[in-house]
């Protein structure tokens, strides 16, 4: 094994967590990934890992060397593909994301780029959960989160915001909250696959000084994902809260009407996050360097649309 091919081994052990499941995912014998690791730590001299019964963990040039390697493998896979660019690239790479962010947002671009290679093959997994990039053998992941610190590459799209939205027919019938607290007295609709299941959290920005609110809320109706939710508030059932490319083109419609605006949370980061990619992934490299911006003008485009600005502040912060 040489150097470079050690390098790729030490980082796929760093976004595992262990030896055992580099060597399961990358199909060497546990004993061919700890000897990688041991090259390293005899080249430089230093040990990269604390090594326990219960865990692994980077020592602190550990931690400079993974992001070292990192960035040579990422070049190289860059020099690799220039080299080869008159070349059609091959492969197939497994994609994840939200469900509706995957059908309204991710889908268009998933097009274009097998439109731009046609030998490249693609799975996607639309899921409303967590999926894990190593246990479920997945390559990117579109996530809407603050992101754990991992192994894994985190490429920043943008920010999304979360909006408190129902039926204008409802809101006719039974009134306009004008604060968080006055959600006590509406009919609201839940998701259970959220994090805000049973409280909705907001800011308080009427004073210099911000104030972070919870709301207890009582879902009449209880739905397991947010598309169900946005059809309830479409049929007047209540107020629900989803993230603002759900519900782009019933607002512009005028379908729905957004609510408690002046206390908005603060908006979701977006990331395409993804391994560290192999030299020979250039599939997977073809794919981020397409997708990248495509993404990032989305997700900028549903706040142009919505008026909504992209750092987060709204029309009712006071001066």
């Amino acid at each position: 094994m040489d150097r470079l091919d050690a390098m790729a081994v030490f980082v796929v052990v760093v976004e595992t967590g262990s030896l055992a499941a580099a060597g399961r995912k990358l199909g060497h014998s546990p004993a061919t990934v700890t000897r990688a690791v041991a090259m390293l730590e005899e080249r430089l001299g230093e040990r990269l890992l604390h090594r326990s019964t219960r865990a692994l963990r980077l020592t602190e040039r550990g931690e400079r060397q993974a992001a070292l390697y990192r960035g040579i493998l990422s070049e190289l896979a860059e020099a690799d593909g220039a080299d080869a660019a008159g070349d059609r690239i091959t492969g197939r790479i497994t994609l994840t994301a939200p469900e509706l962010f995957g059908r309204s947002i991710l889908m268009p671009v998933v097009e274009s780029f097998l439109d731009e290679h046609p030998d490249i093959g693609l799975r996607m997994l639309l899921l409303n959960r967590v999926v894990s990039l190593v246990e479920e053998g997945v390559d990117a992941a579109v996530r809407l989160a603050t992101l754990p610190v991992s192994g894994l590459i985190a490429v920043r799209l943008g920010e999304m915001r979360r909006l408190v939205c129902a039926a204008p027919h409802y809101l006719a019938r039974a009134g306009l909250p004008q604060t968080p607290s006055d959600l006590g007295h509406h009919r609201c609709i839940g998701t259970e696959d959220g994090a805000e299941r049973e409280q909705w959290h907001f800011i308080d920005r009427s004073s210099a000084r911000e104030r972070r609110l919870s709301t207890a809320i009582r879902p009449r109706i209880a739905l397991n994902g947010a598309g169900a939710a946005i059809d309830a508030a479409l049929r007047g059932h209540g107020i629900c809260r989803v993230m603002a490319y759900q519900v782009t083109e019933h607002i512009e419609a005028g379908r729905l009407t957004t609510l408690l605006r002046e206390f908005e949370p603060e908006p979701l980061p977006v990331h395409l996050l993804f391994h560290p990619i192999p030299r020979r992934n250039r599939a997977l490299r073809a794919f981020v360097d397409h997708s990248t911006p495509r993404l990032r003008a989305a997700v900028k485009d549903v706040s142009d649309r919505l008026g909504l600005p992209a750092d987060g502040s709204t029309n009712a912060r006071p001066n």
